[in-house]
C-alpha cells in the first residue's frame, strides 16, 4: 500500500527548521521554496520535495551564498541535488577547518592568560587572515583608487564620535528600509527611502548613478554584503538592489 505523504504547514516547517513564517513567506514570494496550496483554504502545505529544497537553502546560506545567487543555482536546468549536497559538504568541511584553528588558536591564548604556555608570535594569529579588506578590495576594482581613497580621508577626518554618529545613522537607515522591503521598490516610498541612502554615501564619498547602482547589485552578488545587510531583515539586500537600480536609472 502506497505511504501516504503528510503534508506540513507553515507553522511546522518554521518549528523544525527554526526558520520564521515570514522567512518561509518570502522564500515563497521570491519563488524560491515555492509550495502548494490547499485548494480550499489557500494555506501553504509543504511536502517532502519542498524541505529537500529547503535543506538546500539552508546549507547554502550557512556558506555565505545570497538568495539571489542560491536560486539562479537552484532553477539551473543541469542542477543536480546530490551533488550540491557533496560539494556543501565539501565547504563545510573546509569551514569546520578553518573555525577549528581559529578555536586551537583561542585556547592558547586562554592558557597563556593563566600562565600555563607561552604562544610564539606567529602562533597568535594562526587561522586569522586580516591581511585585507574585501570590501575595499571590491572597491577600488570597480570604481578606482580616488573614490576609496577619498571616502577614507573622510571617514578618518570624522574622529571617533563623528564616525559614531554616521554609523548610528548607517544602522537607522538599514532598519527603516528593512520596515518597507516588501513593497514595490520603484514606489515613490521606496525611492525616497533609497534617496536618503544615496545622500548618506555620497557624505563620505562621491558616488555618481551607475556606481550607486552597482553597487546595489553588490549587494546580491557579494554573500558578504548579504549576509550582513539581511541581518535587518530576510530579503533587505534584494530589495536595496532593485531600489538602487531604479533610483540610479532616474537619477542619470
Amino acid at each position: 500500500m502506497e505511504e501516504i505523504e503528510h503534508m506540513m504547514t507553515i507553522q511546522e516547517v518554521a518549528r523544525i527548521s527554526a526558520l520564521t513564517a515570514r522567512t518561509l513567506r518570502w522564500y515563497d514570494r521570491i519563488g524560491l521554496v515555492v509550495p502548494d496550496r490547499d485548494p480550499f483554504t489557500r494555506y501553504r502545505r509543504y511536502g517532502r520535495e519542498d524541505l529537500k529544497n529547503l535543506q538546500q537553502v539552508v546549507y547554502f546560506r550557512e556558506l555565505g551564498f545570497s538568495l539571489d545567487k542560491i536560486k539562479r543555482i537552484m532553477d539551473d536546468p543541469k542542477f543536480d541535488r546530490a551533488s550540491a549536497l557533496k560539494d556543501q559538504l565539501s565547504m563545510l568541511k573546509e569551514k569546520r577547518k578553518a573555525v577549528e584553528q581559529m578555536i586551537k588558536t583561542l585556547e592558547s591564548a586562554i592558557a597563556e592568560e593563566k600562565g600555563v604556555h607561552v604562544m610564539h608570535d606567529k602562533e597568535r594569529f594562526e587561522g586569522f587572515d586580516f591581511s585585507h579588506n574585501p570590501y575595499e578590495q571590491e572597491a577600488r576594482k570597480r570604481w578606482g583608487e580616488d573614490t576609496v581613497d577619498r571616502a577614507n580621508v573622510t571617514l578618518s577626518s570624522l574622529g571617533g564620535d563623528g564616525q559614531e554618529e554616521l554609523s548610528n545613522r548607517m544602522e537607522n537607515l538599514f532598519r527603516a528600509l528593512a520596515k518597507i522591503r516588501e513593497i514595490d521598490p520603484a514606489s515613490q516610498e521606496a525611492q525616497e527611502a533609497i534617496g536618503r541612502w544615496y545622500d548618506l554615501l555620497n557624505t563620505m564619498g562621491h558616488y555618481s548613478p551607475d556606481m550607486f547602482g552597482n553597487l546595489g547589485r553588490m549587494y546580491v552578488d557579494d554573500p558578504r554584503f548579504t549576509k550582513n545587510i539581511d541581518k535587518y531583515g530576510e530579503g533587505l539586500a534584494l530589495f536595496m538592489r532593485d531600489a538602487m537600480i531604479v533610483y540610479s536609472g532616474r537619477k542619470k
